[in-house]
């Protein structure tokens, strides 16, 4: 497939069709925006007068942060864009992603955080969290059973609008120990819904992506079979090891990331551009990858180190003709 628009060459990569040419990339997010372009990453604004402007300075500030997106993914090649609602509200997602459409057309993949499944509760919420597992497991799956209905009505609209083409599922499973449900109650409280909402998405006819860093190794055989389009992180930090899961389920699902954000922050010249290498090598066999950081490229991360990481994927990540 050739001549494909990075659009089509991320659909092509989630749906596992061989492609030509560069494998597809993108992040999570892209915090770095001040160093790169000089100018504030769109979640690090703080609108506490946005009920106060007028309509004109609102679509203002919505045409800059898609300008921000559209610059970000256009340097560093990226195929897709997640785009992070500020004011977070319905309303003004559907408007972002109205005008990036205006700006770029159909050239970019447009994804939103789609998620509404239990994560990991912070640490004043875990013993509670725990308690009610044990003393209320109904109310417990009525709740997940509320949170995903919800989430399929917001999508429903969504769909309706039309523009947006999937959904990043962003709740995350698990420590770098493993998930922080054993996969017993995983099967229970989350691997059930996380299918329905999956299912409902896809229905619609949106891609899931599934996000979680950490080690998914005890649960991974779950995620897969909620059948989303791709998984995202696949954490070598956790001793997450990309060619393995490749060898397991890698006719099934595509595959997203594995470099290692620990190295791009701290390690040497030499360990970044062979750990880009052995992703490259370990996730581009038989397609189905999307090549990426293991988690995003996040505020303190020196810039050169992600420039450096792309260095490497237009040099070796690249399909024969």
């Amino acid at each position: 497939m050739t001549h494909l628009t990075p659009r089509q060459r991320f659909i092509a990569a989630l749906e596992r069709k061989p492609i030509a040419g560069r494998v597809p990339h993108f992040e999570l997010v892209f915090y770095l925006t001040m160093e790169a372009f000089g100018k504030v990453h769109p979640t690090h604004r703080h609108y506490a007068q946005w009920d106060q402007m007028e309509e004109k300075e609102r679509q203002l500030h919505r045409e800059d942060i898609a300008g921000i997106y559209i610059q970000t993914a256009e340097r560093y090649e990226h195929s897709a864009i997640f785009i992070h609602d500020n004011p977070n509200t319905l309303e003004e997602c559907l408007r972002i992603v109205d005008v990036l459409r205006e700006k770029s057309g159909d050239k970019f993949f447009l994804m939103r955080h789609g998620d509404a499944t239990f994560s990991i509760p912070d640490g004043n919420a875990m013993y509670d969290f725990s308690y009610r597992v044990a003393d209320e497991p109904e109310k417990l799956r009525a709740e997940a059973q509320r949170m995903v209905d919800e989430a399929v009505r917001r999508a429903e609209v969504m769909a309706k609008h039309g523009g947006l083409d999937g959904f990043a599922l962003c709740s995350d499973y698990c420590l770098n120990q493993g998930p922080f449900l054993s996969p017993r109650l995983f099967a229970e409280f989350v691997t059930p819904y996380l299918a329905k909402l999956t299912q409902a998405y896809r229905e619609m006819g949106f891609y899931v992506i599934k996000h979680t860093d950490g080690n998914i190794m005890p649960i991974l055989d779950q995620l897969v079979q909620t059948h989303p389009h791709a998984l995202h992180s696949i954490d070598p930090q956790a001793g997450v090891d990309l060619a393995e899961v490749k060898r397991l389920y890698g006719h099934q699902v595509c595959l997203i990331g594995n470099v290692n954000c620990g190295l791009l922050d701290t390690g040497t010249e030499e360990e970044v551009i062979a750990d880009a290498r052995r992703a490259l090598r370990d996730g581009m066999p038989g397609g189905g990858y999307i090549f990426s950081t293991s988690n995003c490229v996040y505020t303190g991360m020196p810039l050169r180190r992600y420039e450096r990481m792309l260095d490497v994927w237009r040099a070796e990540g690249n399909y024969p003709a």
